[in-house]
């Protein structure tokens, strides 16, 4: 709703980012990681990303999707529709994030952890967006997430990228609308939840200053190639 009307045409991942539209680059940003298997959750319009993005042979990936169907069902309850199709534990991404980090680590953190989630964070303090982590950079532990009622000891963000196993969704209704902050929170209450602190910032697309910022920046990458 942020980025309308541009949005009332095309779904927010099609939008126009450096030249492109912007699951493109994330799509290139993911294949030079060295990730092959992507789902897609769509929901509003996704035929029109289907349609953009195939089956993912230009990246040297393999591209399924899954849709929400009638009832839009939220970023948690899109993952438990998928899971049929996912692994049982598999990298999570925010459609209208660009994050460029070392995903091997993060992968290698999540099963160190022996946890059934992970949660990436960046120490923003409000920099980039709303800080919502209370994190603990020497434990390396998340002591609170909270998209909604915020604090000043909340200085770290929700950095866009996790892990989560089959088990972790696993409890929820199928087909029933979940926000997967919510997944979040009960892994957390539950000792269930990793973190693991991002030092590189992120881009996102999520409103007009966030898109303005990462269209700048990706034009800046392309002309120095």
């Amino acid at each position: 709703m942020r980025l309308r009307p541009v949005t009332e045409q095309i779904p927010k991942s099609l939008v126009e980012v450096a030249g492109k539209p912007f699951i493109i680059h994330q799509l290139e940003l993911l294949s030079q990681c060295g990730l092959t298997n992507v789902v897609i959750c769509v929901g509003y319009l996704g035929e029109k990303v289907e349609k953009e993005i195939g089956d993912g042979h230009h990246w040297n990936m393999k591209v399924d999707y899954v849709f929400d169907g009638p009832i839009l069902l939220g970023t948690g309850g899109a993952l438990r529709r998928a899971l049929p199709i996912l692994g049982n534990a598999f990298f999570v991404l925010y459609g209208d994030s660009y994050l460029e980090c070392d995903y091997s680590a993060v992968e290698k953190a999540f099963h160190e952890s022996g946890k059934l989630g992970l949660m990436t964070v960046n120490h923003n303090v409000n920099q980039w967006d709303q800080s919502n982590v209370m994190f603990d950079s020497v434990s390396g532990k998340i002591i609170r997430y909270d998209k909604l009622t915020r604090s000043c000891d909340m200085q770290h963000i929700d950095y866009g990228l996790g892990i989560l196993t089959q088990q972790a969704l696993i409890p929820y209704l199928e087909g029933a609308p979940l926000d997967l902050a919510s997944v979040y929170q009960d892994l957390l209450a539950n000792d269930q939840l990793a973190g693991y602190e991002m030092v590189q910032r992120f881009y996102e697309i999520g409103s007009q200053s966030g898109l303005e910022e990462t269209d700048a920046y990706l034009r800046g990458k392309g002309k120095q190639k």
